[in-house]
């Protein structure tokens, strides 16, 4: 399920796939991404970058098309590979940087940038 808060620039993608289920955070405003992976219980969040991440308008255009239309044929489907790396765990200053909205989904979890 997809969920938008265009007055918060926010999107908000739930998984329900068994082992593959997530929740992804997309903020905007604060130009970051968020996945949060429940079979691995971590976080991974990454920069958002303009010519790869359709904009907020454009995302809600695309969830029109494929609920209505069941199939999206779009340049700008994204598909995400993480690699794991060294993670943190979030401090103050990284939930300043990446907003009220991704702490929320990931306070307590290895953060993997």
């Amino acid at each position: 399920t997809m969920t938008i808060h265009n007055e918060e620039h926010v999107v908000n993608v739930h998984v329900r796939s068994g082992v593959y289920s997530s929740d992804t955070i997309f903020d905007y405003s604060h130009g970051y991404i968020a996945t949060r992976l429940f079979s691995r219980n971590a976080c991974f969040i990454m920069k958002i970058k303009k010519e790869y991440i359709p904009e907020l308008r454009e995302i809600g255009r695309l969830a029109f098309e494929r609920q209505t239309m069941k199939h999206v044929y779009s340049p700008n489907n994204v598909w995400t590979l993480f690699q794991t790396g060294n993670s943190v765990l979030g401090h103050w200053k990284d939930w300043l940087l990446y907003g009220k909205h991704i702490e929320q989904l990931c306070t307590g979890l290895p953060l993997y940038q």
